[in-house]
Protein backbone atom coordinates (compact mmCIF):
# COMPACT_ATOMS: atom_id res chain seq x y z
CA UNK A 1 0.00 0.00 0.00
CA UNK A 2 0.99 3.61 -0.61
CA UNK A 3 -0.19 6.86 0.94
CA UNK A 4 -0.30 10.49 -0.07
CA UNK A 5 1.92 12.48 2.33
CA UNK A 6 -0.28 15.54 1.88
CA UNK A 7 -3.89 14.33 2.21
CA UNK A 8 -3.18 10.77 3.57
CA UNK A 9 -5.35 9.15 0.91
CA UNK A 10 -4.31 5.52 0.44
CA UNK A 11 -3.59 3.86 -2.91
CA UNK A 12 -2.60 0.45 -4.29
CA UNK A 13 1.16 -0.19 -4.45
CA UNK A 14 1.30 0.32 -8.23
CA UNK A 15 0.00 3.92 -8.04
CA UNK A 16 2.52 6.76 -8.32
CA UNK A 17 0.81 10.09 -7.60
CA UNK A 18 -2.26 11.35 -5.76
CA UNK A 19 -5.11 12.41 -8.07
CA UNK A 20 -6.21 15.01 -5.50
CA UNK A 21 -3.02 17.05 -5.05
CA UNK A 22 -0.55 15.43 -7.44
CA UNK A 23 1.89 14.57 -4.65
CA UNK A 24 4.20 11.59 -5.08
CA UNK A 25 2.95 8.62 -3.06
CA UNK A 26 5.08 6.99 -0.35
CA UNK A 27 5.06 3.36 0.75
CA UNK A 28 3.33 2.52 4.02
CA UNK A 29 5.75 0.70 6.31
CA UNK A 30 3.26 -1.99 7.31
CA UNK A 31 1.69 -3.22 4.07
CA UNK A 32 -1.53 -4.17 5.86
CA UNK A 33 -2.25 -0.56 6.91
CA UNK A 34 -5.00 0.78 4.70
CA UNK A 35 -6.22 -2.65 3.62
CA UNK A 36 -9.62 -4.12 4.43
CA UNK A 37 -10.14 -7.51 6.10
CA UNK A 38 -13.24 -9.56 5.29
CA UNK A 39 -14.73 -6.67 3.35
CA UNK A 40 -15.45 -4.81 6.58
CA UNK A 41 -12.45 -4.03 8.79
CA UNK A 42 -10.22 -1.18 7.58
CA UNK A 43 -6.80 -1.43 9.27
CA UNK A 44 -5.61 2.02 10.39
CA UNK A 45 -2.63 1.64 12.74
CA UNK A 46 -0.54 -0.87 14.69
CA UNK A 47 -1.48 -1.18 18.37
CA UNK A 48 1.03 -3.86 19.30
CA UNK A 49 3.19 -6.70 18.01
CA UNK A 50 4.12 -10.07 19.47
CA UNK A 51 5.78 -13.28 18.41
CA UNK A 52 2.50 -14.79 17.30
CA UNK A 53 0.45 -11.88 15.94
CA UNK A 54 0.12 -8.16 15.29
CA UNK A 55 -2.80 -6.15 16.66
CA UNK A 56 -4.17 -3.27 14.58
CA UNK A 57 -6.56 -0.46 15.37
CA UNK A 58 -9.32 -0.77 12.79
CA UNK A 59 -12.63 0.69 11.71
CA UNK A 60 -15.70 -1.29 10.71
CA UNK A 61 -16.41 0.30 7.33
CA UNK A 62 -20.10 -0.58 7.23
CA UNK A 63 -21.13 0.66 10.66
CA UNK A 64 -18.35 3.13 11.53
CA UNK A 65 -17.26 1.29 14.67
CA UNK A 66 -13.74 1.17 16.13
CA UNK A 67 -12.27 -2.26 16.87
CA UNK A 68 -8.96 -4.08 17.20
CA UNK A 69 -7.93 -6.76 14.70
CA UNK A 70 -5.37 -9.38 15.71
CA UNK A 71 -3.70 -11.02 12.69
CA UNK A 72 -1.49 -14.07 12.96
CA UNK A 73 2.03 -13.59 11.67
CA UNK A 74 2.40 -14.97 8.14
CA UNK A 75 5.34 -17.20 9.09
CA UNK A 76 3.09 -19.16 11.46
CA UNK A 77 0.05 -19.39 9.20
CA UNK A 78 0.98 -22.82 7.80
CA UNK A 79 1.39 -24.41 11.23
CA UNK A 80 -1.95 -26.12 11.80
CA UNK A 81 -1.36 -26.53 15.55
CA UNK A 82 -0.75 -22.80 15.97
CA UNK A 83 -3.72 -22.01 13.73
CA UNK A 84 -5.90 -24.17 15.96
CA UNK A 85 -4.64 -22.41 19.07
CA UNK A 86 -5.47 -19.08 17.41
CA UNK A 87 -8.99 -20.30 16.59
CA UNK A 88 -9.35 -21.58 20.12
CA UNK A 89 -8.47 -18.16 21.56
CA UNK A 90 -11.34 -16.59 19.64
CA UNK A 91 -13.80 -19.38 20.38
CA UNK A 92 -13.00 -19.56 24.08
CA UNK A 93 -13.35 -15.82 24.66
CA UNK A 94 -16.53 -15.59 22.55
CA UNK A 95 -18.22 -18.47 24.35
CA UNK A 96 -17.33 -17.23 27.83
CA UNK A 97 -18.98 -13.81 27.22
CA UNK A 98 -17.92 -12.25 30.52
CA UNK A 99 -17.31 -8.53 31.24
CA UNK A 100 -13.88 -9.34 32.71
CA UNK A 101 -12.78 -11.27 29.61
CA UNK A 102 -11.94 -9.39 26.42
CA UNK A 103 -14.82 -9.47 23.97
CA UNK A 104 -14.21 -11.12 20.60
CA UNK A 105 -16.54 -9.92 17.85
CA UNK A 106 -15.44 -11.92 14.84
CA UNK A 107 -12.82 -14.32 13.50
CA UNK A 108 -11.77 -15.77 10.16
CA UNK A 109 -9.05 -16.06 7.54
CA UNK A 110 -7.36 -13.27 5.59
CA UNK A 111 -7.09 -13.41 1.81
CA UNK A 112 -3.50 -14.70 2.06
CA UNK A 113 -4.47 -17.60 4.35
CA UNK A 114 -3.65 -15.98 7.68
CA UNK A 115 -5.92 -15.98 10.71
CA UNK A 116 -7.54 -12.94 12.26
CA UNK A 117 -9.86 -12.12 15.12
CA UNK A 118 -11.68 -8.87 15.86
CA UNK A 119 -11.78 -7.59 19.43
CA UNK A 120 -12.95 -4.63 21.45
CA UNK A 121 -10.52 -1.72 21.69
CA UNK A 122 -9.24 -1.26 25.24
CA UNK A 123 -7.93 1.93 26.82
CA UNK A 124 -5.58 1.46 29.75
CA UNK A 125 -2.52 -0.68 30.44
CA UNK A 126 -1.55 -4.24 31.29
CA UNK A 127 -0.83 -5.29 34.86
CA UNK A 128 2.74 -5.96 33.69
CA UNK A 129 3.08 -2.30 32.67
CA UNK A 130 1.75 -1.20 36.06
CA UNK A 131 4.19 -3.47 37.93
CA UNK A 132 7.09 -2.28 35.81
CA UNK A 133 6.21 1.31 36.66
CA UNK A 134 5.65 1.02 40.41
CA UNK A 135 6.75 -2.48 41.51
CA UNK A 136 4.16 -2.90 44.29
CA UNK A 137 0.41 -2.34 44.10
CA UNK A 138 -1.37 -1.00 47.22
CA UNK A 139 -3.86 -3.45 48.72
CA UNK A 140 -6.81 -1.09 48.20
CA UNK A 141 -6.14 -1.24 44.46
CA UNK A 142 -4.90 -4.83 44.27
CA UNK A 143 -7.85 -6.46 46.02
CA UNK A 144 -10.52 -5.23 43.54
CA UNK A 145 -8.27 -6.43 40.70
CA UNK A 146 -8.00 -9.92 42.22
CA UNK A 147 -11.76 -10.10 42.75
CA UNK A 148 -12.35 -9.40 39.06
CA UNK A 149 -9.71 -11.94 37.99
CA UNK A 150 -11.45 -14.55 40.16
CA UNK A 151 -14.82 -13.69 38.56
CA UNK A 152 -13.39 -14.13 35.07
CA UNK A 153 -11.74 -17.45 35.93
CA UNK A 154 -14.89 -18.70 37.64
CA UNK A 155 -16.76 -18.18 34.36
CA UNK A 156 -13.98 -19.79 32.31
CA UNK A 157 -13.72 -22.81 34.60
CA UNK A 158 -17.50 -23.23 34.77
CA UNK A 159 -17.34 -23.67 30.99
CA UNK A 160 -14.36 -26.01 31.33
CA UNK A 161 -11.87 -23.56 29.82
CA UNK A 162 -8.48 -23.34 31.51
CA UNK A 163 -6.40 -20.28 30.66
CA UNK A 164 -3.00 -22.00 31.22
CA UNK A 165 -0.94 -18.82 30.81
CA UNK A 166 -2.23 -16.41 33.42
CA UNK A 167 0.37 -13.69 34.04
CA UNK A 168 0.49 -9.88 34.40
CA UNK A 169 0.95 -9.43 30.63
CA UNK A 170 -2.41 -11.16 30.04
CA UNK A 171 -4.30 -9.09 32.62
CA UNK A 172 -5.40 -5.74 31.19
CA UNK A 173 -6.55 -2.87 33.38
CA UNK A 174 -9.07 -0.91 31.32
CA UNK A 175 -10.28 2.48 32.49
CA UNK A 176 -13.61 2.37 34.31
CA UNK A 177 -15.84 5.04 35.80
CA UNK A 178 -14.00 7.34 38.17
CA UNK A 179 -10.63 5.95 37.14
CA UNK A 180 -11.32 2.50 38.58
CA UNK A 181 -9.76 -0.61 37.08
CA UNK A 182 -11.89 -2.88 34.92
CA UNK A 183 -10.01 -6.15 34.51
CA UNK A 184 -9.95 -7.87 31.12
CA UNK A 185 -8.29 -11.27 30.79
CA UNK A 186 -6.47 -11.54 27.46
CA UNK A 187 -4.86 -14.17 25.28
CA UNK A 188 -6.60 -17.50 25.56
CA UNK A 189 -4.24 -18.71 22.80
CA UNK A 190 -3.03 -21.75 24.74
CA UNK A 191 -6.22 -22.15 26.76
CA UNK A 192 -7.54 -25.68 26.67
CA UNK A 193 -11.08 -26.89 26.99
CA UNK A 194 -11.18 -30.05 29.04
CA UNK A 195 -13.25 -31.54 26.21
CA UNK A 196 -10.69 -30.70 23.47
CA UNK A 197 -8.43 -33.25 21.89
CA UNK A 198 -4.81 -32.68 22.83
CA UNK A 199 -2.88 -30.09 20.90
CA UNK A 200 0.21 -30.25 23.08
CA UNK A 201 2.70 -32.86 21.95
CA UNK A 202 4.57 -35.15 24.29
CA UNK A 203 7.35 -33.31 26.05
CA UNK A 204 6.02 -29.86 25.11
CA UNK A 205 5.44 -27.31 27.85
CA UNK A 206 3.56 -24.07 27.13
CA UNK A 207 3.22 -21.25 29.57
CA UNK A 208 5.36 -18.79 31.50
CA UNK A 209 7.73 -20.50 33.99
CA UNK A 210 7.39 -17.85 36.71
CA UNK A 211 3.64 -18.57 37.07
CA UNK A 212 3.36 -22.28 36.30
CA UNK A 213 1.94 -24.70 38.85
CA UNK A 214 3.83 -27.93 39.64
CA UNK A 215 1.26 -30.02 37.76
CA UNK A 216 1.50 -27.75 34.69
CA UNK A 217 5.21 -28.48 34.58
CA UNK A 218 4.81 -32.25 34.81
CA UNK A 219 1.53 -32.84 32.95
CA UNK A 220 -0.53 -31.37 30.12
CA UNK A 221 -3.62 -32.60 31.97
CA UNK A 222 -3.42 -29.84 34.58
CA UNK A 223 -6.89 -28.64 35.57
CA UNK A 224 -8.49 -25.38 36.71
CA UNK A 225 -6.44 -25.37 39.90
CA UNK A 226 -3.33 -24.56 37.86
CA UNK A 227 -4.88 -21.14 37.09
CA UNK A 228 -5.51 -20.65 40.81
CA UNK A 229 -1.82 -21.29 41.50
CA UNK A 230 -0.96 -18.53 39.01
CA UNK A 231 -3.33 -16.15 40.85
CA UNK A 232 -1.42 -16.83 44.07
CA UNK A 233 1.91 -15.99 42.39
CA UNK A 234 0.46 -12.80 40.88
CA UNK A 235 -1.04 -11.72 44.22
CA UNK A 236 2.32 -12.21 45.95
CA UNK A 237 4.14 -10.28 43.22
CA UNK A 238 1.70 -7.36 43.39
CA UNK A 239 1.95 -6.99 47.18
CA UNK A 240 5.63 -7.79 47.76
CA UNK A 241 7.13 -6.40 44.56
CA UNK A 242 8.99 -9.62 43.79
CA UNK A 243 8.07 -13.11 42.67
CA UNK A 244 7.79 -15.77 45.40
CA UNK A 245 10.60 -17.75 43.74
CA UNK A 246 13.77 -16.49 42.09
CA UNK A 247 15.72 -18.34 39.41
CA UNK A 248 18.18 -17.68 36.60
CA UNK A 249 16.90 -20.29 34.15
CA UNK A 250 13.74 -22.20 33.27
CA UNK A 251 14.88 -25.49 34.82
CA UNK A 252 15.47 -23.82 38.20
CA UNK A 253 12.05 -22.15 38.03
CA UNK A 254 10.48 -25.54 37.51
CA UNK A 255 12.39 -27.15 40.39
CA UNK A 256 11.43 -24.38 42.80
CA UNK A 257 7.75 -24.52 41.83
CA UNK A 258 7.74 -28.29 42.37
CA UNK A 259 9.92 -28.54 45.49
CA UNK A 260 10.33 -25.25 47.36
CA UNK A 261 7.53 -24.16 49.73
CA UNK A 262 5.96 -20.82 48.90
CA UNK A 263 7.16 -18.02 51.22
CA UNK A 264 4.88 -16.07 53.52
CA UNK A 265 4.34 -12.52 52.27
CA UNK A 266 3.89 -11.30 55.86
CA UNK A 267 7.51 -12.13 56.61
CA UNK A 268 8.47 -9.48 54.04
CA UNK A 269 5.64 -7.06 54.82
CA UNK A 270 3.86 -7.55 58.17
CA UNK A 271 1.16 -5.05 57.15
CA UNK A 272 -0.31 -7.61 54.74
CA UNK A 273 -3.51 -9.00 56.30
CA UNK A 274 -3.15 -12.50 57.69
CA UNK A 275 -6.21 -13.70 55.74
CA UNK A 276 -4.62 -12.57 52.46
CA UNK A 277 -1.31 -14.23 53.34
CA UNK A 278 -3.12 -17.46 54.25
CA UNK A 279 -5.07 -17.41 50.97
CA UNK A 280 -1.92 -16.84 48.91
CA UNK A 281 -0.19 -19.78 50.60
CA UNK A 282 -3.24 -21.98 49.94
CA UNK A 283 -3.30 -20.91 46.28
CA UNK A 284 0.40 -21.76 45.92
CA UNK A 285 0.09 -25.17 47.59
CA UNK A 286 2.16 -27.81 45.80
CA UNK A 287 -0.74 -30.23 45.51
CA UNK A 288 -3.88 -29.10 43.72
CA UNK A 289 -6.14 -30.78 46.30
CA UNK A 290 -4.78 -28.44 48.99
CA UNK A 291 -5.77 -25.29 47.08
CA UNK A 292 -9.23 -23.67 47.22
CA UNK A 293 -11.86 -25.85 45.55
CA UNK A 294 -12.45 -23.38 42.68
CA UNK A 295 -12.36 -19.73 41.57
CA UNK A 296 -15.80 -19.08 43.09
CA UNK A 297 -14.32 -19.94 46.50
CA UNK A 298 -11.35 -17.63 45.87
CA UNK A 299 -13.76 -14.86 44.86
CA UNK A 300 -15.88 -15.30 47.99
CA UNK A 301 -12.80 -15.31 50.24
CA UNK A 302 -11.47 -12.13 48.62
CA UNK A 303 -14.85 -10.38 48.91
CA UNK A 304 -15.02 -11.38 52.59
CA UNK A 305 -11.58 -9.90 53.24
CA UNK A 306 -12.45 -6.70 51.36
CA UNK A 307 -15.63 -6.30 53.37
CA UNK A 308 -13.82 -6.97 56.66
CA UNK A 309 -11.11 -4.35 56.09
CA UNK A 310 -13.29 -1.78 54.30
CA UNK A 311 -11.87 -1.98 50.76
CA UNK A 312 -14.15 -1.23 47.82
CA UNK A 313 -15.70 -4.31 46.23
CA UNK A 314 -15.92 -3.75 42.45
CA UNK A 315 -19.47 -3.95 41.06
CA UNK A 316 -20.39 -7.24 39.44
CA UNK A 317 -20.90 -6.42 35.76
CA UNK A 318 -22.51 -9.76 34.91
CA UNK A 319 -25.92 -8.16 34.47
CA UNK A 320 -24.65 -5.31 32.34
CA UNK A 321 -25.31 -5.48 28.56
CA UNK A 322 -23.63 -8.54 27.05
CA UNK A 323 -21.56 -6.48 24.65
CA UNK A 324 -19.51 -3.32 24.82
CA UNK A 325 -20.81 -2.49 21.35
CA UNK A 326 -23.85 -0.36 20.67
CA UNK A 327 -25.59 -0.95 17.33
CA UNK A 328 -24.92 1.67 14.65
CA UNK A 329 -28.35 3.15 13.80
CA UNK A 330 -27.56 4.36 10.29
CA UNK A 331 -24.96 3.92 7.57
CA UNK A 332 -22.32 6.60 8.33
CA UNK A 333 -20.51 8.78 5.79
CA UNK A 334 -17.89 6.44 4.35
CA UNK A 335 -15.70 6.36 1.25
CA UNK A 336 -18.57 6.02 -1.22
CA UNK A 337 -20.11 9.32 -0.08
CA UNK A 338 -16.79 11.02 -0.81
CA UNK A 339 -16.73 9.55 -4.29
CA UNK A 340 -20.20 10.92 -4.92
CA UNK A 341 -18.97 14.39 -3.92
CA UNK A 342 -15.84 13.99 -6.04
CA UNK A 343 -17.97 13.09 -9.05
CA UNK A 344 -19.79 16.42 -8.65
CA UNK A 345 -16.44 18.24 -8.49
CA UNK A 346 -15.22 16.40 -11.61
CA UNK A 347 -18.37 17.53 -13.45
CA UNK A 348 -17.74 21.13 -12.34
CA UNK A 349 -14.16 20.87 -13.66
CA UNK A 350 -15.32 19.82 -17.12
CA UNK A 351 -18.00 22.52 -17.15
CA UNK A 352 -15.53 25.24 -16.14
CA UNK A 353 -12.86 24.26 -18.65
CA UNK A 354 -14.95 23.14 -21.64
CA UNK A 355 -18.18 25.13 -21.12
CA UNK A 356 -20.40 22.06 -21.43
CA UNK A 357 -18.61 20.55 -24.44
CA UNK A 358 -15.89 18.29 -22.97
CA UNK A 359 -13.65 16.01 -25.08
CA UNK A 360 -15.20 12.55 -25.61
CA UNK A 361 -12.42 10.83 -23.62
CA UNK A 362 -12.97 13.06 -20.58
CA UNK A 363 -16.76 12.70 -20.76
CA UNK A 364 -16.41 8.92 -21.12
CA UNK A 365 -14.13 8.70 -18.08
CA UNK A 366 -16.57 10.76 -16.02
CA UNK A 367 -19.41 8.44 -17.07
CA UNK A 368 -17.29 5.45 -16.07
CA UNK A 369 -16.61 7.08 -12.69
CA UNK A 370 -20.34 7.62 -12.17
CA UNK A 371 -21.10 4.01 -13.10
CA UNK A 372 -18.42 2.67 -10.77
CA UNK A 373 -19.68 4.89 -7.95
CA UNK A 374 -23.21 3.59 -8.56
CA UNK A 375 -22.04 -0.03 -8.51
CA UNK A 376 -19.99 0.50 -5.36
CA UNK A 377 -22.94 2.25 -3.69
CA UNK A 378 -25.20 -0.71 -4.55
CA UNK A 379 -22.67 -3.17 -3.19
CA UNK A 380 -22.23 -1.15 0.02
CA UNK A 381 -26.00 -0.88 0.46
CA UNK A 382 -26.48 -4.62 0.03
CA UNK A 383 -23.53 -5.32 2.31
CA UNK A 384 -25.03 -3.00 4.91
CA UNK A 385 -28.34 -4.87 4.80
CA UNK A 386 -26.50 -8.15 5.28
CA UNK A 387 -24.45 -6.57 8.05
CA UNK A 388 -27.69 -5.68 9.85
CA UNK A 389 -28.74 -9.32 9.59
CA UNK A 390 -25.34 -10.34 10.93
CA UNK A 391 -25.60 -7.88 13.82
CA UNK A 392 -29.03 -9.28 14.70
CA UNK A 393 -27.51 -12.77 14.73
CA UNK A 394 -24.61 -11.55 16.87
CA UNK A 395 -27.07 -9.96 19.29
CA UNK A 396 -28.98 -13.23 19.54
CA UNK A 397 -25.71 -15.04 20.09
CA UNK A 398 -24.53 -12.65 22.81
CA UNK A 399 -27.89 -12.68 24.58
CA UNK A 400 -27.90 -16.47 24.51
CA UNK A 401 -24.35 -16.65 25.86
CA UNK A 402 -25.24 -14.16 28.56
CA UNK A 403 -28.38 -16.09 29.50
CA UNK A 404 -26.58 -19.40 29.70
CA UNK A 405 -23.66 -17.72 31.46
CA UNK A 406 -25.92 -16.33 34.19
CA UNK A 407 -27.51 -19.74 34.71
CA UNK A 408 -24.16 -21.51 34.85
CA UNK A 409 -22.79 -18.86 37.22
CA UNK A 410 -25.70 -19.35 39.64
CA UNK A 411 -25.21 -23.12 39.59
CA UNK A 412 -21.45 -22.63 39.78
CA UNK A 413 -21.78 -20.68 43.02
CA UNK A 414 -23.92 -23.47 44.50
CA UNK A 415 -21.51 -26.11 43.18
CA UNK A 416 -18.57 -24.23 44.70
CA UNK A 417 -20.23 -24.21 48.11
CA UNK A 418 -21.04 -27.91 47.72
CA UNK A 419 -17.45 -28.69 46.69
CA UNK A 420 -16.11 -26.85 49.71
CA UNK A 421 -18.50 -28.74 52.00
CA UNK A 422 -17.55 -32.01 50.30
CA UNK A 423 -13.87 -31.17 50.77
CA UNK A 424 -14.44 -30.54 54.49
CA UNK A 425 -16.48 -33.75 54.77
CA UNK A 426 -13.70 -35.69 53.05
CA UNK A 427 -11.17 -34.19 55.47
CA UNK A 428 -13.38 -35.32 58.39
CA UNK A 429 -13.60 -38.76 56.81
CA UNK A 430 -9.82 -38.94 56.63
CA UNK A 431 -9.65 -37.89 60.29
CA UNK A 432 -12.15 -40.54 61.44
CA UNK A 433 -10.39 -43.13 59.26
CA UNK A 434 -7.16 -42.38 61.10
CA UNK A 435 -8.99 -42.54 64.46
CA UNK A 436 -10.57 -45.88 63.50
CA UNK A 437 -7.21 -47.31 62.44
CA UNK A 438 -5.67 -46.17 65.71
CA UNK A 439 -8.55 -47.71 67.72
CA UNK A 440 -8.14 -50.98 65.83
CA UNK A 441 -4.42 -51.02 66.62
CA UNK A 442 -5.29 -50.52 70.29
CA UNK A 443 -7.67 -53.51 70.14
CA UNK A 444 -5.03 -55.66 68.47
CA UNK A 445 -2.46 -54.69 71.10
CA UNK A 446 -4.94 -55.51 73.91
CA UNK A 447 -5.83 -58.79 72.25
CA UNK A 448 -2.14 -59.61 72.02
CA UNK A 449 -2.00 -59.30 75.84
CA UNK A 450 -4.93 -61.72 76.16
CA UNK A 451 -3.16 -64.31 74.02
CA UNK A 452 0.04 -63.89 75.99
CA UNK A 453 -1.58 -64.40 79.39
CA UNK A 454 -3.80 -67.19 78.15
CA UNK A 455 -0.62 -68.95 77.10
CA UNK A 456 0.89 -68.40 80.52
CA UNK A 457 -2.13 -69.68 82.37
CA UNK A 458 -3.12 -72.43 79.92
CA UNK A 459 -6.49 -72.03 81.68
CA UNK A 460 -5.02 -73.99 84.54
CA UNK A 461 -4.39 -71.07 86.86
CA UNK A 462 -6.21 -67.69 86.88
CA UNK A 463 -4.08 -64.54 86.60
CA UNK A 464 -5.07 -60.99 87.42
CA UNK A 465 -3.16 -59.86 84.31
CA UNK A 466 -5.46 -62.06 82.19
CA UNK A 467 -8.54 -60.47 83.72
CA UNK A 468 -7.08 -56.98 83.12
CA UNK A 469 -6.32 -57.93 79.51
CA UNK A 470 -9.94 -59.02 78.99
CA UNK A 471 -11.20 -55.75 80.53
CA UNK A 472 -8.81 -53.58 78.48
CA UNK A 473 -9.77 -55.35 75.27
CA UNK A 474 -13.47 -54.87 76.00
CA UNK A 475 -12.96 -51.14 76.57
CA UNK A 476 -10.82 -50.88 73.40
CA UNK A 477 -13.44 -52.69 71.30
CA UNK A 478 -16.19 -50.40 72.60
CA UNK A 479 -14.10 -47.35 71.71
CA UNK A 480 -13.40 -48.83 68.30
CA UNK A 481 -17.09 -49.47 67.81
CA UNK A 482 -17.94 -45.86 68.70
CA UNK A 483 -15.28 -44.52 66.35
CA UNK A 484 -16.49 -46.81 63.55
CA UNK A 485 -20.07 -45.59 64.01
CA UNK A 486 -18.86 -41.99 63.82
CA UNK A 487 -16.74 -42.85 60.77
CA UNK A 488 -19.70 -44.41 58.93
CA UNK A 489 -21.84 -41.38 59.77
CA UNK A 490 -19.17 -39.00 58.42
CA UNK A 491 -18.75 -41.21 55.35
CA UNK A 492 -22.47 -41.04 54.66
CA UNK A 493 -22.38 -37.22 54.93
CA UNK A 494 -19.38 -37.10 52.59
CA UNK A 495 -21.20 -39.30 50.06
CA UNK A 496 -24.27 -37.09 50.31
CA UNK A 497 -22.15 -33.96 49.73
CA UNK A 498 -20.43 -35.68 46.81
CA UNK A 499 -23.83 -36.54 45.36
CA UNK A 500 -24.95 -32.91 45.61
CA UNK A 501 -21.80 -31.84 43.75
CA UNK A 502 -22.49 -34.46 41.09
CA UNK A 503 -26.09 -33.30 40.62
CA UNK A 504 -25.05 -29.66 40.26
CA UNK A 505 -22.22 -30.50 37.86
CA UNK A 506 -24.69 -32.54 35.78
CA UNK A 507 -27.00 -29.52 35.54
CA UNK A 508 -24.06 -27.32 34.56
CA UNK A 509 -23.05 -29.83 31.89
CA UNK A 510 -26.59 -29.77 30.48
CA UNK A 511 -26.37 -25.98 30.20
CA UNK A 512 -22.97 -26.26 28.49
CA UNK A 513 -24.46 -28.62 25.94
CA UNK A 514 -27.40 -26.29 25.35
CA UNK A 515 -25.01 -23.37 24.84
CA UNK A 516 -22.95 -25.43 22.39
CA UNK A 517 -26.07 -26.17 20.33
CA UNK A 518 -27.05 -22.49 20.46
CA UNK A 519 -23.58 -21.48 19.23
CA UNK A 520 -23.60 -23.98 16.38
CA UNK A 521 -26.96 -22.74 15.09
CA UNK A 522 -25.87 -19.10 15.25
CA UNK A 523 -22.52 -19.86 13.59
CA UNK A 524 -24.15 -21.49 10.57
CA UNK A 525 -26.26 -18.42 9.88
CA UNK A 526 -23.34 -16.09 10.60
CA UNK A 527 -21.09 -17.91 8.14
CA UNK A 528 -23.58 -17.37 5.32
CA UNK A 529 -23.84 -13.65 6.08
CA UNK A 530 -20.08 -13.22 6.47
CA UNK A 531 -19.43 -14.97 3.17
CA UNK A 532 -21.84 -12.64 1.38
CA UNK A 533 -20.34 -9.53 3.01
CA UNK A 534 -16.83 -10.72 2.22
CA UNK A 535 -17.61 -11.21 -1.48
CA UNK A 536 -19.38 -7.87 -1.78
CA UNK A 537 -16.58 -6.15 0.10
CA UNK A 538 -13.89 -7.66 -2.13
CA UNK A 539 -15.78 -6.61 -5.28
CA UNK A 540 -16.27 -3.09 -3.91
CA UNK A 541 -12.53 -2.86 -3.11
CA UNK A 542 -11.68 -3.80 -6.70
CA UNK A 543 -14.09 -1.20 -8.05
CA UNK A 544 -12.66 1.48 -5.73
CA UNK A 545 -9.18 0.63 -6.99
CA UNK A 546 -10.47 1.23 -10.53
CA UNK A 547 -11.99 4.50 -9.32
CA UNK A 548 -8.60 5.68 -8.06
CA UNK A 549 -7.00 4.86 -11.39
CA UNK A 550 -9.77 6.56 -13.38
CA UNK A 551 -9.68 9.63 -11.14
CA UNK A 552 -5.90 9.91 -11.55
CA UNK A 553 -6.17 9.72 -15.36
CA UNK A 554 -9.09 12.15 -15.35
CA UNK A 555 -7.31 14.77 -13.21
CA UNK A 556 -3.84 14.53 -14.80
CA UNK A 557 -4.52 16.75 -17.88
CA UNK A 558 -6.59 19.22 -15.80
CA UNK A 559 -4.09 19.84 -13.02
CA UNK A 560 -2.25 22.52 -14.97
CA UNK A 561 -5.39 24.66 -15.46
CA UNK A 562 -5.14 27.55 -12.96
CA UNK A 563 -8.89 28.20 -12.96
CA UNK A 564 -9.42 24.75 -11.41
CA UNK A 565 -7.27 25.55 -8.37
CA UNK A 566 -10.24 26.10 -6.02
CA UNK A 567 -11.83 22.82 -7.11
CA UNK A 568 -8.61 20.87 -6.51
CA UNK A 569 -8.38 22.55 -3.11
CA UNK A 570 -11.92 21.34 -2.43
CA UNK A 571 -10.81 17.78 -3.27
CA UNK A 572 -7.80 18.15 -0.96
CA UNK A 573 -9.94 19.39 1.92
CA UNK A 574 -12.35 16.50 1.45
CA UNK A 575 -9.51 13.95 1.37
CA UNK A 576 -7.87 15.46 4.46
CA UNK A 577 -11.17 15.26 6.35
Amino acid sequence: MKQCPVCNLKYPSESATCFVDGAELVAIQDPRIGTTIAGRYLLEDVLGEGGMATVYRAQHKLVDRACAVKIMNTALAKNEVIRERFRREAKAAQTLAHPNIIEIFDQGETADGGMYLVMEVLEGESLADLLERQSKVPLDRALPIWIQIARALARAHDFEVIHRDLKPENIYLAKGDGGTDVVKLLDFGIARSMQDSRLTGAGEVFGTPQYMSPERITSIEAGPSSDLYAIGVIMYEMLVGDLPFDASDVATWFIKHMKEPAPSARKTDPSIPEAIDKLMLELMAKEAKNRPVDAHKVHNDLVAVAGAIGIRIPPDLLHEPASSRAPAPTLPPVAIDRWARRTVVFQQMLQKVYQGNPPPDAAKMLDEVRELVRRVATLRKNAMQTERQLEALETRGREGRQRFGHAVDALGVDASKARDEAKEALARTETTTAQSDKARETVLAAHHEIVRWEGRSAFMEPYQQLADAYKNTGVAVEKWLAVRKQHKKVEAIAEQKKSVVGDLEFQIEELRTALKNHEQNIEKEQSRCEEKIGKMGAEAEQLETKLLDLASRFCAPLRSRPELGPLFQELEADAAA
